[in-house]
């Protein structure tokens, strides 16, 4: 994926200023802290859209970054900017950090006035309504880059999602709301195509899987794990079983081209164990996961390894610490929390599991590793998708947990946990969520004004009063919005 850097000018001051236009414009687009496609200085409205009707039909362009280096009068940019279909970056920045005061003259200011391009830019912009994020100051600023950098990340995610394609094995779970939603309006929505399939296929890929085979993959776990030593000897053949199913559901995800999937504890068809070492490492490896059928949950996971790599899991909030003064929230799952969270080098074992009705599946257990992070959920409202998040700060457990055989993360939530849990409840949010420490604030903030979604952030300056004044404004919103 890669960025395409583009730069506004006209022909009015000449081909010798349009020269240094474009000097100046490279040596910009060499300096932003992500990979950009450079494109020839843009003066004029044909020239203008075709760059953008060719930005929309690149599957490898995530996004553009427009700047305006001298005057470029904006009513070319309307054509070029109402076609355009994928995310906006308007960089307000200028070729030089100082100004040469006792050299200034006229040429000079009629080659740097950005200052005067990119007003006339962002108004046509603003009266076109089209969606952008707006970052000012020069390039060299590490500020600047870290916001550049935010909104690449979540164009990748946008780029990641449009073209995601996601299997159910089985339904969601039964009697269970949350994870309901429609996914026609998902697919309209954010592109990604969500289709189920039998258990029974799955199994017949899981049964497939070669001896030889298997026999590798348990071979990397005992280098890569601390396993057990029930599982190397009278309970090898469990391990054995769950590289199998790691195996077969690999292969059929690859071969459809899918890159986030589901299951589903109450349909677990001929499968002997209810996936979960299987489901932790393909997570890892980048794939969305959602348990219980929770679709949504698995493509906005796909979608935040997507945007950036590691530190990122499926989650659930399980139990609380209600101590005063030190408020804690358990989080865990059956088995499928992802191992790019963990603090150290994850346990391979297994347990018994009291739902699910099959053998006692083999799983990786581990504390997640302290550091601030984010919490995120995904809601179908039924007029609109909404995303909420809750600033947190992962911590180590106050105690060792030697009965509880499963991955799990400990976090305070910010600002406490009254406010936090009384935003979340308040917001209709999901149980299910993900977490992550590698992707923040902006680049969710980024990612949702991309997508169009609704975006509800529970943070250290959050009270419950004004987070409800903040929902009903922005039902108020999105219900008229609707109408335009």
């Amino acid at each position: 994926m890669n960025i395409w850097f583009l730069t506004g000018s006209q022909g009015l001051y000449g081909e010798d200023t349009l020269r240094q236009v474009a000097e100046q414009s490279r040596r910009i687009a060499e300096q932003l802290p992500v990979p950009v496609r450079w494109k020839p200085v843009l003066t004029d409205a044909a020239a203008i859209r075709r760059v953008m009707l060719e930005a929309n039909a690149d599957d490898e362009c995530a996004g553009v970054i427009a700047w305006m280096h001298t005057f470029s009068p904006a009513k070319m940019w309307i054509a070029g900017l109402d076609a355009l279909r994928k995310p906006l970056l308007h960089l307000h920045t200028q070729a030089n950090v100082q100004l040469p005061w006792s050299s200034i003259d006229m040429d000079f200011m009629n080659l740097n006035q950005a200052a005067h391009g990119d007003r006339e830019f962002g108004f046509v912009q603003t009266r076109l309504g089209v969606p952008r994020k707006t970052v000012a100051g020069h390039v060299s600023d590490p500020a600047v880059g870290a916001r550049i950098e935010a909104w690449a990340r979540a164009a990748r995610g946008v780029a990641e999602v449009r073209a995601l394609r996601l299997a159910r094995f089985g339904d969601n779970m039964r009697d269970v709301a949350v994870t309901e939603g429609d996914k026609v309006e998902a697919q309209l929505r954010f592109g990604v195509s969500v289709n189920t399939y039998g258990v029974n296929d799955l199994v017949e890929a899981v049964d497939a899987a070669s001896d030889a085979d298997v026999s590798a993959l348990v071979k990397e776990y005992a280098e890569l794990y601390r396993v057990a030593p029930e599982l190397l000897g009278e309970r090898n053949e469990s391990l054995r079983y769950a590289a199998r199913i790691e195996i077969g559901l690999r292969g059929f995800l690859e071969r459809g081209g899918f890159r986030a999937f589901t299951t589903n504890f109450e349909d677990l068809g001929g499968l002997r164990q209810l996936p979960g070492l299987a489901v932790q490492r393909l997570m890892a490896d980048g794939y969305g996961f959602g348990g219980e059928g929770d679709w949504k949950t698995s493509v906005l996971l796909r979608t935040l390894k997507a945007m950036m790599p590691g530190g990122t899991s499926f989650m659930e909030d399980y139990t609380y610490d209600l101590t005063p003064g030190n408020e804690l929230i358990l989080g865990a799952h059956m088995l499928e929390v992802c191992p790019s969270i963990a603090a150290g080098t994850p346990s391979c074992e297994i347990h018994p599991l009291g739902i699910g009705g099959r053998e006692d599946p083999v799983r990786l257990v581990f504390d997640a590793a302290p550091g601030p992070g984010i919490v995120v959920g995904l809601a179908d409202m039924g007029d609109r998708f909404r995303l909420v998040a809750n600033e947190i700060d992962v911590v180590a457990p106050p105690e060792p947990l030697p009965a509880l055989p499963v991955a799990r993360a400990v976090w305070s939530p910010r600002p406490n946990l009254r406010t936090s849990t009384e935003s979340w409840l308040t917001a209709g949010a999901p149980h299910h969520t993900v977490l992550s420490t590698a992707v923040g604030r902006e680049e969710l903030a980024d990612l949702a004004d991309m997508l169009g979604v609704e975006l509800l952030v529970i943070d250290k300056d959050t009270s419950t009063d004004r987070f409800v004044k903040e929902m009903r404004w922005n039902q108020a919103y999105y219900r008229l919005a609707q109408g335009f």
